[in-house]
């Protein structure tokens, strides 16, 4: 996936409609993996740095907005509308409500949680002003953050280890992946437990 949006990327270089779509694409995928590439991109001067993180910007709230209607979406289907008042989930709607806006905040910094949180937030009909609001504020701080240390990490690596800085990024990529897939996994294991 890793060389798939940095080929997209790069591919896209040559125009700036082409390069905010294909910004806004990565996004839809892998956030923080494309606010790393474009980062080493714009500190390489292949991309101005203004214009990718206002890219970053708009892709990663559309997505978080897409995500938020999957979830209020698979609330209309008749097998999965029962769900919304249902007692299995209700523990987690409760706690939804207690912490929305705080839940949809944070669940940016912490990889793994962004999916189940915005999808849960949409699939329960949670307030979306609280959401878009949050959303916003958590990705203006959040994008600007791993764009800055994506940005300084090219500009410092450009000459001194060259291209084998990717595999570096790459690298950083795979810890950001497996610190979502292990809290994803912790979060099932102690549901897991509590339920037993």
């Amino acid at each position: 996936m890793f060389f798939f949006i940095s080929h997209l990327i790069n591919g896209a270089v040559g125009s700036n409609i082409i390069l905010f779509f294909a910004i806004l694409i990565g996004c839809f995928f892998l956030e923080d993996l494309t606010a790393i590439i474009v980062g080493v991109l714009a500190a390489d001067k292949i991309i101005h740095a203004p214009f990718a993180l206002l890219s970053l910007f708009i892709g990663v709230i559309a997505s978080d907005i897409c995500i938020y209607y999957v979830g209020k979406l698979a609330s209309t289907h008749p097998r999965l509308a029962q769900y919304v008042e249902h007692d299995f989930t209700a523990p987690f709607k409760s706690w939804l409500e207690r912490s929305y806006s705080l839940a949809v905040f944070s669940a940016t910094f912490i990889p793994g949680s962004r999916f189940l949180t915005y999808t849960a937030s949409g699939f329960f009909n949670s307030k979306f002003s609280t959401f878009i609001s949050s959303v916003i504020a958590a990705a203006v701080i959040w994008m600007t953050f791993l764009f800055c240390v994506s940005y300084w990490f090219g500009a410092v690596t450009s000459e001194w280890i060259g291209p084998a800085r990717w595999g570096i990024a790459g690298v950083f990529s795979l810890i950001l992946a497996y610190a979502g897939w292990h809290n994803f996994h912790a979060y099932v294991k102690r549901k897991k437990d509590s339920f037993s």
